[in-house]
């Protein structure tokens, strides 16, 4: 895939009146339990619009809503409630679902196919000739970096091969609207520079692509509006310009300047510059710091039947590390010099030891030992076997 400069599409008023590829307006989507109990809210009343030619995205934590959103736009889930439209039609229209282009989150693909194969495989469902097919694989493969591994089965592949080929086999029909779910997952730096410089060429061509992802700075690169999900709701919603700004103060961006300028007013910093431009605007915030707080706030008002963070580790994982000092503590008890142990001491009881006897054991002795030195208390005492062989020899000797 050509590496292309990555420029951001111009906010233009054309957009406003352009078609309206996707309408949703309250949309509600309720999962049930065996017993036709409600058990998770997923999509809770939402509403958007998605025009020709926008790049849309949908933000959320896990769980918030957007693969449901998804989900219900390709038809393949049908909503409790509310209303949806692609292109005119509803999304479970055959006509419809030919001018569509998915990427899903996971790349389902037949593994002992190779790239070639798996591309012809889609083209024939939707019905393009032999000729077409082949011309579109050929080019397809050259622009997500697979040209050379065409003959290798897609089982083989790696997760950022899995998800360059599964962005080619959602563009072998030449889709109108293009539904791409986290497309930059497992991919390389420039494999995520070279998605987004091709979702840039195909907004420009008059598609419409809906991004569903993580990486909010691959989202503020390509996006013109996104909506922010939490708990099933949209939270907030707009062009990025609109939600990042800080309307309350101004910035004022001009070149180095030395320090005595930079502490004068505005109007001697205008009159010390020669070149250069000095531009007041709104200053931004960036994206991930607001999807942050909008969250936060959604999160003390609002429920949420998907991932929430975890405030407390688990009490099994845990393992009484709570009973422990707090770091303060531990690093101020580390700084302190080192005190030795006391040793606890305990009285004796017992016989009391004989220090004479005790000196002497101590002592080296000569193998034989004196008389008149008794022996030690730990020896046995020598045994007399004279008698017990005259004994043995009487009774010996009584024997024929």
């Amino acid at each position: 895939m050509p590496v292309a400069e990555l420029n951001p599409l111009p906010q233009t008023d054309n957009r406003k009146s352009a078609e309206v590829v996707v309408s949703v307006r309250g949309l509600t989507k309720v999962f049930k339990d065996f017993w036709n109990r409600p058990k998770a809210r997923a999509v809770n009343n939402v509403d958007f619009e998605v025009r020709q030619g926008e790049v849309f995205g949908l933000l959320g934590p896990n769980g918030s809503g957007k693969s449901t959103t998804v989900k219900l736009l390709l038809g393949l889930l049908n909503p409790t409630k509310g209303h949806i439209e692609v292109f005119g039609h509803s999304p479970r229209h055959v006509q419809t679902k030919s001018r569509i282009g998915y990427l899903p989150e996971e790349s389902y693909l037949y593994r002992y196919l190779n790239s070639r194969e798996t591309l012809d495989f889609f083209g024939n469902l939707f019905h393009l000739n032999k000729a077409d097919r082949d011309n579109r694989a050929e080019q397809l493969l050259e622009m997500v970096g697979l040209g050379k591994t065409q003959t290798r089965a897609v089982g083989e592949f790696s997760k950022g091969m899995q998800r360059r080929i599964g962005l080619a086999q959602a563009l072998i029909n030449d889709p109108d609207l293009i539904i791409l779910d986290e497309p930059t997952a497992g991919l390389d730096p420039i494999g995520c520079r070279e998605v987004k410089d091709l979702i840039l060429a195909l907004a420009r061509r008059g598609k419409t692509v809906i991004l569903s992802s993580h990486l909010l700075s691959d989202v503020e690169d390509v996006c013109d509006r996104v909506v922010i999900y939490y708990g099933g709701k949209i939270h907030a919603s707009g062009t990025l310009k609109e939600l990042l700004a800080t309307p309350d103060t101004l910035r004022i961006t001009t070149p180095v300047l030395p320090r005595e300028t930079l502490e004068k007013v505005l109007a001697t910093i205008r009159k010390d510059i020669t070149t250069g431009e000095v531009r007041v605007d709104n200053p931004t915030q960036n994206l991930e710091s607001y999807f942050l707080d909008v969250v936060n706030k959604a999160r003390s008002a609002n429920e949420t039947s998907g991932a929430q963070s975890g405030a407390r580790v688990a009490e099994y994982l845990r393992g009484g590390l709570e009973a422990q000092p707090t770091t303060e503590k531990v690093l101020e008890k580390l700084s302190l010099p080192p005190v030795a142990p006391a040793i606890e001491t305990k009285p004796v009881t017992g016989p009391k030891v004989d220090d004479q006897k005790l000196a002497a054991l101590a002592q080296v002795s000569p193998p034989t030992s004196s008389p008149a030195q008794p022996a030690a208390a730990s020896e046995p005492a020598p045994v007399d076997l004279s008698k017990a062989n005259e004994k043995l020899s009487s009774l010996l000797g009584g024997k024929k």
